[in-house]
């Protein structure tokens, strides 16, 4: 029975530790909004032309986040809708270079030294022990990809509600694992939010 209990611990004590490692997400809210009446959305065109749009660079992506949060927002009851819908959503999708610093505490090495007391006609050794000197800046470039998720109220026409999170990617397009990471750390937030 110990045995049980200390595996849950550790198991409990595990996602603890794996949930506390993830991108830390922000959220801003209309406090007048009720979102117990929204239960629709619609995602807003971004440069109006639709199905005509010659150029579409980032159709995978925007597969993919709109995916991601299509199945955030229906495991919360939502239903996307093509006519009325309560809310309209949006996203936005920034990479940008960016430069990490790292500083890392530096220290003096440990001696001893051998010194002869004349007055007791010994040798004795003192310990130096070590002392911090100062750090030991390091700088890289990397790029950080920012995302987005804005919901406008369709009745004031108002944004209700704006979740973002802001992580280390490799490359200027997002993978489908970076987006779905990054949506599940918005909504999360988004849970607490509403109510």
């Amino acid at each position: 029975m110990k045995t049980i209990s200390k595996l849950c611990g550790l198991y409990g004590f595990l996602i603890f530790l794996l949930a506390s490692c993830g991108t830390t997400a922000h959220i801003e809210k209309d406090d007048k909004a009720d979102f117990s009446r929204y239960k629709t959305f619609a995602w807003i065109d971004k440069d109006g032309e639709g199905e005509s749009d010659k150029n579409k660079k980032n159709d995978l992506t925007e597969q993919r986040i709109r995916g991601a949060v299509n199945a955030e927002l229906e495991k919360s009851g939502w239903r996307e809708v093509k006519n009325r819908p309560d809310v309209l959503l949006s996203y936005d999708v920034l990479v940008e270079g960016a430069t990490k610093e790292k500083n890392t505490p530096v220290y003096s090495r440990p001696f001893s030294r051998v010194i002869y007391n004349p007055y007791t006609r010994r040798y004795t050794t003192i310990y130096y022990p070590s002392q911090f000197v100062g750090y030991e800046r390091d700088e890289r470039a990397v790029k950080e990809g920012t995302i987005t998720i804005s919901m406008i109220d369709t009745k004031t026409d108002k944004t209700v509600w704006q979740g973002w999170t802001t992580d280390e990617v490799n490359s200027r397009n997002l993978t489908s694992k970076e987006i779905q990471y990054a949506v599940r750390s918005i909504f999360r937030k988004f849970d607490v939010a509403k109510n």
